[in-house]
C-alpha cells in the first residue's frame, strides 16, 4: 500500500488541521494509501482520539520530539534533525513512505526536500508549482512560484518540460501548451535570461507556444507558465488576493443596497461556485517538482479539506510517477537541447 507522511505539526493551525484533514484522506483511502502522522506521539494521539471510528481507518503515527516555527530560518530549521519536517523528509527517502505532505514552513519544507532527497538527474534546480484557476474552468500551472530566485534560461526550460509533465499526468492534458512569462508576445521581447530561454524553448521537443504576458495567465492561454521564482512568487500572491478582493467588495456592496441583499439570496449558488474556483482548498497544495520523491507543500493557513485535497494530490502524484516521466524528459532535454548536468 502506498504510504504517504503527513507533517502533523506543520502549519498555522496545526495540530487540529493537520489530524483532521489526515483522518478525512484516511476516510477517503478505501484501502488506496495509508496517512502517517509525523509528530509529537502524545499530542497527535490526543487529535485523533477527538474523531469518531478510526479504529479501522489507514492511519498511523511517526513520532517526532521537535517541529519548525512557520517563521523560523530555513537554515536553522534544518539543524532540527528531530523535527516533523526531518522525520518526514527521512522516511521518505529511506522509502519507508512514498511521499510527503507539509503545511509548514515553505522554506524548511523546501530546503528539507533538497537535502534529504535530493535533485532528480539533468535537473539542475527544483521549482515550485502553483495551480490557478483560468477563465475557461481549467487550471493553469505557475512555476517557479518561489524555490528560485535566479534562474537561468536552461533552468527555465526544465521548468516547462516538469510543468507539462504534472499537468498532462495529473490532470490529463495530452500536449500542455507551455507560455514564457513576459513583458510582451513578441520574439526578442524581455531581458536577457528571458530571450535566451525562448530560443532554447524553440529547440525543444515541447509544446511551447511562446511569450505570454501577466494578463494571459487566467485567461487560460497556456496550462504551463513558466517564470523564474522571484517573479513567480509575486505574480502567486498578487493572484492570491484576488479571493479575499472579491469576497470583501461583494459584502460591502450587498450590505450598502437593499435590493442587493435581496438578489444575493437567490444568487447564493453562483456566489458560493465563484468562491470555490478562487478557494486554493480545491488544490490541496504544490508540488515541489524536480526532486527525487514526491513532496506536496500546502498552504500554511491550510483547513483539513486542503489537507485532504493535498495528499490526494500526493497519491495520484506517486501512483501516476511524476518524477520517473520528469526524469525520461529531462535526460532528452538534456541529451537535445541544454547538454547541461547535475553538477
Amino acid at each position: 500500500m502506498i504510504k504517504i507522511a503527513l507533517d502533523a505539526m506543520g502549519g498555522d493551525h496545526a495540530p487540529h488541521n493537520a489530524v483532521h484533514g489526515g483522518v478525512e484522506a484516511a476516510r477517503a483511502s478505501k484501502g488506496r494509501f495509508e496517512v502517517v502522522l509525523v509528530g509529537d506521539r502524545d499530542i497527535v494521539k490526543q487529535e485523533l482520539e477527538k474523531h469518531y471510528h478510526i479504529q479501522n481507518l489507514p492511519i498511523s503515527i511517526e513520532h517526532a520530539a521537535d517541529f519548525v516555527l512557520m517563521d523560523e530560518q530555513p537554515s536553522l530549521a534544518l539543524k532540527k534533525q528531530d523535527s516533523s519536517i526531518a522525520v518526514s523528509v527521512r522516511l521518505h527517502a529511506s522509502r519507508h513512505v512514498d511521499a510527503v505532505v507539509s503545511a509548514g514552513n515553505t522554506g524548511a519544507v523546501m530546503a528539507s526536500a533538497l537535502f534529504g532527497l535530493k535533485r532528480v538527474r539533468h535537473i539542475r534546480r527544483p521549482a515550485i508549482g502553483s495551480l490557478l484557476p483560468t477563465q475557461t474552468g481549467s487550471q493553469v500551472l505557475l512555476l517557479d512560484a518561489g524555490a528560485n530566485v535566479d534562474s537561468r534560461p536552461e533552468d527555465l526550460v526544465q521548468f516547462g518540460i516538469m510543468g507539462s509533465v504534472y499537468v498532462s499526468r495529473l490532470f490529463g492534458v495530452g500536449t500542455p501548451r507551455i507560455g514564457l512569462l513576459n513583458v510582451g508576445h513578441e520574439e526578442g521581447k524581455g531581458n536577457e535570461m528571458v530571450i535566451r530561454a525562448y530560443d532554447l524553448f524553440q529547440k525543444c521537443e515541447c509544446n511551447f507556444i511562446g511569450n505570454v504576458e501577466g494578463s494571459d495567465i487566467l485567461k487560460g492561454t497556456a496550462d504551463v507558465v513558466v517564470c523564474d521564482g522571484f517573479v513567480g512568487n509575486i505574480v502567486l500572491k498578487a493572484a492570491e488576493s484576488l479571493h479575499g478582493l472579491f469576497k470583501y467588495n461583494m459584502k460591502r456592496l450587498i450590505k450598502k443596497y437593499l435590493f442587493s441583499q435581496i438578489g444575493a439570496l437567490l444568487m447564493k449558488p453562483t456566489f458560493d461556485g465563484i468562491r470555490k474556483v478562487f478557494d486554493y482548498q480545491e488544490y490541496g497544495g504544490a508540488p515541489l517538482l524536480g526532486v527525487q520523491g514526491c513532496c506536496i507543500i500546502a498552504h500554511g493557513k491550510s483547513t483539513p479539506r486542503a489537507i485532504k485535497n493535498a495528499i490526494l494530490a500526493a497519491y495520484k502524484f506517486v501512483t501516476e510517477d511524476v518524477t520517473g516521466h520528469i526524469e525520461q524528459n529531462a535526460l532528452k532535454l538534456s541529451d537535445k537541447t541544454l547538454r547541461t548536468s547535475n553538477e
